[in-house]
């Protein structure tokens, strides 16, 4: 009765399914992990050019630097170079107006704003189908479980308890490995989506800094 002889006399459907489930616990974690260190990353990014943008240095200054020195990591710096970019090369067209030009580098930092979001929001739906799915995928092999051990006692002519709880533990122990993958997933999924939203709102506000920065700018022909 020991829980790795009830999983390696499980039938071959249960046992099918406690290695599905193990894989999808294995990979939930793996990039459990690595979501936590892109977020973690991502916040000492913004913190980083944050400070680089409002110490007072130059816009065309602070271009030249992250052009030669590049950060794909970081989002605020990588909207930026949208930013700075589009308004550089819309303002050299002549007689540009200022309302196209503030138009264009808008579209451009949504543009990098919607692929910072694609980033963050990479093995986020892995993490939420494991937690919706396995405990589904888990109770279908109990199902199919309890169902074979009852089969079993169609050919005995007296159930007894000790014929009947094998086949049931061993059922049960596939909700568990269900559960078991489910519940970090589900927790993981939450709290990762909650600071993609923050990150995201970081993000957005600074653009909306730099536009208006940028919007006093050509309006003052500077």
């Amino acid at each position: 009765m020991s829980l790795w002889s009830l999983v390696w006399n499980a039938s071959l459907v249960v046992q099918l399914v406690m290695l599905v489930l193990v894989l999808a616990s294995v990979l939930s974690w793996v990039m459990i992990f690595q979501r936590r260190a892109v977020l973690a990353e991502a916040r000492r990014s913004i913190r980083d050019f944050e400070e680089k943008f409002w110490s007072g240095v130059d816009l065309s200054v602070l271009f030249r630097e992250v052009n030669n020195n590049p950060n794909p990591n970081s989002a605020l710096e990588n909207i930026f170079r949208a930013g700075i970019k589009e308004f550089t090369r819309l303002r050299q067209q002549t007689d540009a107006d200022p309302d196209a030009v503030m138009d264009g580098v808008q579209r451009s930092m949504r543009v990098a704003l919607s692929r910072e979001e694609e980033k963050l929001e990479t093995h986020l739906p892995f993490l939420a189908t494991v937690g919706s799915t396995s405990p589904y995928i888990g109770l279908f092999g109990t199902v199919w479980g309890i169902m074979n051990s009852f089969r079993g006692l169609a050919n005995v002519h007296q159930a007894t308890l000790a014929s009947v709880a094998p086949g049931i533990s061993e059922a049960l122990i596939a909700t568990a490995i269900g559960l078991f993958a489910a519940i970090p997933a589900v927790i993981a999924y939450n709290r990762y989506s909650s600071r993609v939203e923050t990150l995201m709102n970081s993000y957005e506000t600074f653009a909306e800094e730099f536009s208006s920065i940028l919007h006093r700018r050509v309006h003052a022909g500077g």
